[in-house]
């Protein structure tokens, strides 16, 4: 995806966007690139994928709930920073948590975030579900991007969510886990409010998109230990 065709991909999303945006994504593409060369930051370099496959995707988001009316969103399991870093990017107002359990990631986000000069913009080292203990009922919108299955990635995230708030799952194909995760659903006080799915332009792969909403407080027992959670899921 080239540029003129991001921007025309963008607008399609209702998101405009501004010179000192389109500058920091080469800044953060630069430096993504060059930290790759010493630990395993993404898979995906050439510079017209990242375009598709993290920044565009990452946006994708808006296709699902319109970040210009929430003030705080969490991403769990980060990475690289997709899509929290490049919805900071976008939403300056939004005040952005970003969590990974790799402090290497944590650290190239820190220099990133330093580098773009971005306010309003926290970088956790931590494992999500102790993250979740710590921070109940912080925030407008909770995210995930090709992180873990639903009904675990449901476990950590909803506990985080304020009441009449939502989970934003970012999947490729997501129907056996909706099957699956139809329990932890409703043990965990929230119930499916939309999927949309859709296909990435150009490359024509599938993805789909989640929102959860929790209705009300969630159990203080959620989220259990890790290794209760993959000894069995909810």
């Amino acid at each position: 995806m080239n540029q003129s065709r991001f921007i025309e991909e963008l607008q399609k999303l209702n998101i405009e966007i501004t010179d000192k945006q389109l500058k920091d994504l080469e800044t953060y593409y630069e430096m993504l690139i060059e930290y790759n060369k010493k630990m395993n930051l993404t898979g995906i370099t050439e510079k017209e994928q990242v375009y598709l496959k993290h920044f565009y995707d990452s946006l994708t988001i808006m296709k699902i709930i319109d970040l210009k009316e929430q003030e705080t969103l969490c991403d769990i399991g980060t990475g690289a920073g997709f899509p929290g870093m490049v919805l900071k990017i976008f939403f300056p107002k939004l005040k952005v948590t970003l969590v990974d359990s790799l402090n290497k990631r944590v650290e190239f986000l820190k220099d990133v975030k330093k580098k773009l000069n971005l306010e309003n913009l926290e970088i956790i080292h931590s494992r999500a579900e102790e993250f979740a203990k710590e921070n109940i009922e912080k925030f407008d919108v909770v995210t995930a991007r090709a992180v873990a299955h639903l009904s675990i990635l449901l476990e950590y995230s909803l506990p985080m969510i304020k009441i009449n708030k939502y989970f934003i799952a970012m999947k490729g194909n997501i129907k056996e886990e909706l099957e699956e995760s139809k329990n932890a659903i409703k043990i965990l006080n929230s119930k499916l409010e939309k999927v949309i799915e859709f296909k990435l332009p150009i490359e024509e792969s599938t993805r789909n998109l989640v929102k959860i909403v929790k209705i009300s407080k969630t159990n203080i027992k959620y989220p259990r230990k890790y290794s209760e959670i993959k000894k069995k899921k909810l």
